[in-house]
């Protein structure tokens, strides 16, 4: 669409909007159309509706353009806009089945969380030195070729937290990563036929019998550690 057919969207529900506020929207980065050889913008369906949520942040709730854009930004990396008051933002809960255990949807599941480190400290509820520790023992760490961390490093961290208040420090957890490691390795094994092949319907049932695997092997784990500790 071009500038004008924006325009025309935008004005039922937002009457006061003109060609120099959307231009005006560009340049502080908010929205980033297209141009086409001529220099012409070329607007797609996504830049109307972060133009709609521009719009109606400023209109509905005042909130100023650089709080708007981190809004955006947090929605851009995965997240969920932290509510009109300042807070940081929030992450999507982890999907679990209904015992509590992970599912294999749960461990099926690729999410688009970005968070940077400052993101993590703060939504975890950890202090820096923590994090540290956490990542010296291989436990957390940032995603290959990134510097962002994502869902699974901020329920690390933040179980990790609420362990540390009974006295067990992320030296103590080494043995689960041991051990999550060779769970992992009996996966593979397993399907590493599959992932070799090179039709693309076999690949996908590894990846569906890696992620059934993996709920099962955490199943059989939990359900030990709670029959153990029963016995005593």
């Amino acid at each position: 669409m071009n500038i004008g057919q924006v325009l025309d969207l935008l004005r039922p529900d937002f009457p006061g909007v003109t060609i120099p506020k959307i231009r005006f929207l560009e340049d502080k980065g908010l929205i980033k159309p297209e141009r086409t050889p001529a220099g012409y913008r070329k607007f797609s369906h996504e830049d109307v509706e972060r133009l709609r949520y521009v719009l109606r942040m400023q209109r509905d709730h005042y909130l100023p353009l650089k709080v708007i854009g981190e809004h955006l930004d947090a929605l851009d990396r995965g997240l969920e806009p932290p509510p009109i008051d300042p807070v940081v933002p929030t992450v999507p809960s982890v999907a679990l089945a209904p015992d509590g255990l992970p599912s294999p949807e749960s461990f099926a599941r690729r999410d688009d969380v970005r968070l940077s480190r400052l993101e993590l400290i703060k939504i975890a509820g950890i202090t820096e030195e923590l994090l540290i520790e956490l990542e010296q023992y291989g436990l957390v760490g940032r995603r290959p070729g990134s510097r962002h961390y994502d869902t699974d490093c901020l329920v690390v961290a933040r179980t990790a937290r609420e362990l540390a208040d009974f006295g067990i420090e992320p030296r103590h957890l080494r043995a689960f990563k041991t051990a999550a490691d060779r769970e992992v390795g009996l996966v593979e094994q397993v399907v590493a036929p599959h992932r070799r092949a090179h039709d693309a319907a076999a690949r996908a049932r590894a990846d569906e019998a890696a992620a059934e695997i993996a709920a099962l092997s955490v199943r059989l784990h939990a359900t030990l550690v709670k029959r153990a500790l029963r016995s005593r």
